[in-house]
Formats: structure tokens, sequence, C-alpha cells
């Protein structure tokens, strides 16, 4: 550092440096990335829940992990389906903190389901989006503190 001037020099050792300003953005545009969140979210379950009302036979393994037989894990794929596409549609609506929470818990757990069905360890992390997008638009909206606002019937 220059003690004239109180500044970092552009280059150091030969090494040319960038302003620390021209690293980093000007601002966060929230209302922006609350809604990229909110989008995502939103798809991600509507997408997924599609999945569950098909009938995916890839996910049969998954219930059997928890003890459910195939011919039943057939006939709740699409009741787990259409609630994942209603929290999706619920979230693109109106983005319920419960339903935010619910969404990043349910998103954990059926990406940890891979690994508990004998799939390699890599199906977990690569679902890390399934739960963290819920919960960062959680946390983006802010964590509340009465049971009104985790109903969302308070801002």
């Amino acid at each position: 550092m220059s003690t004239a001037t109180g500044r970092v020099p552009a280059e150091v050792d030969g090494v040319a440096r960038a302003p620390a300003a021209a690293a980093r953005p000007a601002r966060l545009d929230a209302p922006a990335f609350h809604w990229m969140l909110r989008v995502a979210c939103s798809l991600e379950f509507v997408g997924h829940g599609a999945f569950g009302i098909v009938t995916k036979a890839a996910w049969v393994p998954y219930f059997a992990v928890v003890g459910v037989p195939e011919w039943l894990a057939y006939r709740l794929m699409p009741v787990v389906g259409t609630f994942d596409v209603a929290l999706g549609l619920l979230v693109a609506l109106r983005p319920v903190r419960a339903a935010l929470l619910y969404m990043a818990v349910w998103g954990f757990w059926t990406a940890l389901l891979r690994p508990l069905a004998g799939e390699p360890a890599w199906e977990l992390l690569e679902r890390t989006p399934n739960w963290a997008v819920p919960l960062a638009l959680l946390y983006v909206r802010g964590w509340p503190t009465t049971a009104r606002r985790w109903l969302g019937l308070t801002p």
C-alpha cells in the first residue's frame, strides 16, 4: 500500500490487480433475485410432481426404502406428484413460508432416498437444488416468528 495515497498500487510484484470495486456487483437486485428463486422453486416442484403423476417406474425403489410395496408405490406416486405440483403453483402465486420449509425438507429427503436406495452418493449432491432453492427463498423471505407468518396470513 502506498503511504502517500492510502491505495493499493495497480501492480504489485509484477502482478496486475483489479480494483476491488470492479470485482463485486454494484448492488444485489433483491426483487429480481427473489423472483429467480421463486420461479426456480415453482418449476422444480411442478416438474418433479409431473413425474409422480405419470408414475415414473424409477421411483419405486425410493418407496421401497420406507417399506412401501410396488403396487402401493404406483398408487401413491400420483398423490405425491399432485401435491408437489400444487405446492409449486402455490409458490408461484404466493410463497408461503410453511410451504417453503416443507419443500426444503421434502426436497432433502427425496434427494437422500437415492443413496439409501443403493444409488451413488453423487445422486444426493446432484439434487442439492431440490432443497436448497426452497430454503434460500425462505431465507430471502425471512424466518417467521409467528404461526400467522408461517402460514402467510400476515406479511
